[in-house]
């Protein structure tokens, strides 16, 4: 399956999945930025929100990368689409409060934080399967490293 057939197949999970990527790299990089900036703690949750995603989007990397059992069992709980779509809210939730300090650039991380959890909460609700993207190291991919 190809990119472009994931994105046909209508299924929200690879929608907030592709849009987690985003997220990835938006709150690596935002949050950065913003630690040499009046928001040095958003900044900082920001980053950590951006590393804490990669492993929860690319599950590739937990056979890859050597963490803890502990962090394994923390990632795998967000397996279901519901928990997905808690955690990019309440990421989402925490750079929308950033924005109490004055505006930043940490609304963009949060905008598409909350489209994610959003793309994840209406797969959830129509009753469709988490289905990884192959490209992302889902289906297939990790099994094929062992």
């Amino acid at each position: 399956m190809t990119i472009a057939d994931e994105f046909r197949s209508r299924n929200f999970s690879i929608y907030g999945q592709w849009i987690g990527v985003l997220c990835i790299v938006l709150c690596i990089a935002i949050g950065i930025a913003n630690i040499f900036s009046s928001h040095i703690i958003f900044g900082i949750i920001c980053l950590i929100s951006g590393v804490l995603l990669i492993f929860v989007e690319i599950p590739l990397l937990l056979r890859i990368c050597p963490t803890s059992a502990k962090f394994d069992a923390f990632v795998r709980k967000f397996e279901t689409l519901f928990m997905r779509a808690a955690i990019y809210a309440v990421m989402s939730a925490v750079q929308w409060v950033s924005l109490v300090q004055g505006p930043s650039s940490l609304i963009a991380p949060a905008v598409f934080l909350i489209l994610a959890a959003i793309c994840y909460l209406l797969a959830a609700i129509k009753g469709q399967g988490f289905v990884g993207s192959k490209t992302l190291g889902g289906q297939g991919v990790a099994q094929m490293i062992i």
